[in-house]
């Protein structure tokens, strides 16, 4: 069977705060949208992706398409925006998945998708365990028995050609799809939800998401030196930027002392060797190469062991060539290379005072900090 996700983006979410609607506000390294979108993504279950977003945030979609996924533009209300985005799925089975639940653990996906398999709707709930108040005006008016009763979650997943049939004869507000399903006959089985699967509502939500993330995540941190001599050549290349200069750098390859130890801060946080390694001087296929290939390699192998590059901190240590005037080139080539937001690249330069080799001219240091998040 194959199983569309589609995860609904198209809300403002005014009650969580923020100068940005709640999906794109940062959440543990990542916006909140890049961690919902990753929990499916990692699922072995979901084939496809489909995000709906608010017409304002279209911009955004280029981005999302780059990594595969399918985007459509929102409606007016969320059975609006569901109606448009079960258009765009494809297969037979659809989790239909709110953004701002950032923390929805695979086993939780697990249960929805096992209980399709003798269903035609299947939604994640936890039983209510509180007490329950009717209220009016600060006061109880009321109690409410609490058996049988329980919090919906999502993903609420259904066969797809039965909960498109279910949107389209369904008219007026809906708390939710299995509101919209049971109103078409389609039953729908509860499966076990999770306390850590929240939907971020308020700015405390933000928070606690974070502590849940951040408790399962596989941070590592690498670090990189690299130093090349000044030699023969008219430019040299910094961070795959090539600069002017009266002199070039010696190395086997291009020289380029920020990839270099770029990338081997990549390595060194996945604890994978250094570029000797992976490309070793001894090889004379590397003769001349560019550098951006050993970035390239660095950046891929994370990404095919499951880690997310979230920063690069690259300190170019040289009395000269003045860096300054060239870093905006530079992260952009950084990010460029390594496939994520400049704003996640920084590339500064120092000098050593006039100290050492650095300090005399005869060579260019530098140090490089790179951070790899697993969810």
């Amino acid at each position: 069977m194959t199983v569309t996700a589609l995860i609904v983006a198209a809300g403002r979410g005014t009650r969580a705060g923020g100068a940005l609607p709640k999906q794109w506000q940062p959440l543990a390294g990542r916006r909140v949208i890049d961690h919902t979108i990753e929990a499916f993504a990692r699922h072995p279950g979901v084939g496809a992706i489909v995000v709906v977003l608010h017409a304002q945030d279209m911009a955004e979609a280029p981005a999302l398409e780059a990594r595969g996924i399918t985007v459509v533009a929102g409606g007016a209300e969320r059975s609006d925006s569901v109606r448009a985005g079960l258009a765009a799925c494809t297969g037979t089975r659809v989790l239909i998945h709110d953004a701002a639940r950032c923390c929805v653990q695979a086993v939780v996906i697990d249960g929805v998708l096992s209980a399709l398999d003798t269903h035609a709707g299947a939604a994640p709930g936890l039983p209510v365990t509180d007490a329950l108040w009717h209220g009016a005006q600060g006061a109880v008016t009321g109690t409410q028995a609490r058996d049988g009763l329980f919090a919906a979650q999502t993903p609420q997943g259904f066969d797809l050609v039965a909960i498109r049939a279910a949107h389209d004869a369904y008219t007026g507000p809906a708390a939710d799809d299995v509101a919209v399903a049971r109103a078409y006959g389609i039953d729908v089985a509860i499966t076990p939800g999770s306390a850590d699967n929240l939907k971020i509502t308020g700015p405390d939500d933000f928070a606690r998401a974070a502590r849940i993330l951040e408790s399962t995540m596989d941070i590592r941190t690498g670090n990189g030196f690299d130093v090349h001599a000044f030699g023969p050549g008219d430019r040299v290349m910094l961070c795959g930027v090539a600069i002017p200069h009266d002199r070039g750098l010696k190395g086997h390859s291009d020289a380029d002392v920020g990839l270099h130890t770029i990338t081997d801060a990549i390595y060194g946080a996945l604890c994978a060797g250094d570029i000797g390694t992976h490309f070793p001087p001894s090889d004379p296929q590397w003769k001349g190469a560019e550098s951006h290939i050993f970035l390239t390699h660095a950046a891929e192998m994370a990404r095919d062991q499951g880690y997310t590059l979230t920063h690069v901190d690259c300190t170019l240590i040289c009395e000269a060539p003045k860096v300054g005037p060239h870093a905006a080139a530079m992260r952009a080539e950084v990010a460029r290379i390594s496939g994520i937001e400049i704003e996640r690249v920084s590339v500064k330069a120092t000098t050593s005072e006039r100290l050492g080799f650095t300090g005399r001219g005869e060579g260019i240091a530098c140090m490089a900090t790179a951070t790899l998040v697993k969810p």
